[in-house]
């Protein structure tokens, strides 16, 4: 079965996941509409990737019966209402990370979500990449040991962008990059919470967080040592140490295209490429149409009658909601609704 998309919201994101779709196969992906807050916007979105249908408000893309899906890209603030407008108008959301701004604001659209019978999936779109999929494998099989320790560093100078540096509009550099080094941990480690999280940090003069080391700790010895910043620019990959080896995951880690696993009891290191499809439309970020494999996936999930997707479940979604939120509230970046608010 095909899937109709409706877009939400214009910008780059919105921008890079429809030249994503327009990768796969338009028969089983069409994007019917897109919404701005401005007509402009709008019609100037839909113009470039040839969208038959564009809406100056959120509610006409919610009231458009051809539309089964939407993707939602608009600012952090904007998730809560935006994904409870689209269910309670029977669309199954994709909603870009993070969905909510705490746990609370999650849990309500995963319970209407679940109310509605609707699929409700938070976009970590890392997890779909083939990269990521093997990663899974290799741990699954055992092949070089049990996993035991993570280490990922998300660092990019981004802090002085307007979403990033309000904290008015969900700002702080855990819920732009920062989530992605705990996602990856997470996922290391088959999506359990962890037992513990270690967090020291700055805060801007805005009151959102700057950057932090967070350590994760999980039973049987295992931990995850992370390093966020928005201040600076690092290496950005990820590795994994393993009884038997080790993974290590290029830069960009967040949307891989390569990857390494060495094996010490050969001392054999083996690389692997899976290389991102090119679109006719530039996307603005690095291996954004690497978001057709999110979208296809969503697509089979629904198909086989799914509400959820295993590779991002609810429960993982909250899971990491509790992680960022806990080291937003460590560092003394507390907002209405968190589980340290008085």
């Amino acid at each position: 079965m095909a899937l109709h998309w409706g877009i939400c919201s214009a910008g780059k994101i919105s921008h890079d996941f429809v030249c994503g779709l327009s990768t796969l196969d338009p028969t089983l992906h069409s994007v019917m509409a897109v919404a701005a807050r401005s007509a402009e916007r709008s019609q100037t979105f839909a113009e470039l990737h040839q969208i038959p249908k564009s809406y100056a408000s959120y509610e006409e893309l919610a009231s458009d019966d051809s539309i089964d899906i939407v993707y939602i890209g608009s600012i952090n603030t904007e998730h809560l209402p935006l994904c409870k407008l689209f269910l309670n108008h029977n669309k199954n959301v994709v909603c870009e990370k993070p969905m909510a701004l705490n746990v609370k604001q999650l849990t309500e659209i995963q319970s209407l979500a679940k109310e509605k019978n609707l699929f409700c999936m938070e976009a970590v779109w890392s997890r779909f990449f083939p990269v990521y999929q093997k990663i899974r494998d290799i741990i699954a099989s055992k092949e070089i040991g049990e996993a035991q320790i993570v280490q990922a560093t998300f660092c990019l100078p981004l802090i002085t962008k307007e979403r990033v540096a309000m904290k008015a509009l969900g700002g702080g550099a855990m819920y732009d990059i920062g989530l992605y080094t705990a996602q990856f941990a997470m996922m290391v480690f088959g999506d359990e919470a962890p037992t513990s999280v270690s967090v020291s940090g700055h805060l801007t003069s805005e009151g959102v967080d700057a950057g932090a080391n967070i350590t994760l700790l999980y039973p049987n010895n295992k931990m995850a040592t992370l390093v966020y910043s928005g201040v600076c620019g690092m290496s950005n990959e990820a590795e994994v140490g393993c009884t038997e080896g080790k993974i290590k995951i290029y830069n960009p880690f967040w949307c891989p295209t390569g990857m390494e696993v060495t094996k010490t009891t050969t001392g054999r290191t083996d690389q692997f490429q899976f290389p991102v499809p090119n679109s006719k439309v530039k996307p603005f970020y690095d291996n954004s149409t690497g978001l057709r494999y999110e979208a296809e996936a969503v697509r089979q999930a629904i198909n086989d009658g799914k509400k959820e997707h295993p590779l991002m479940s609810h429960e993982a979604s909250k899971n990491l909601a509790t992680i960022v939120e806990t080291v937003r509230n460590s560092l003394g970046y507390v907002i209405e609704g968190d589980r340290a608010s008085p």
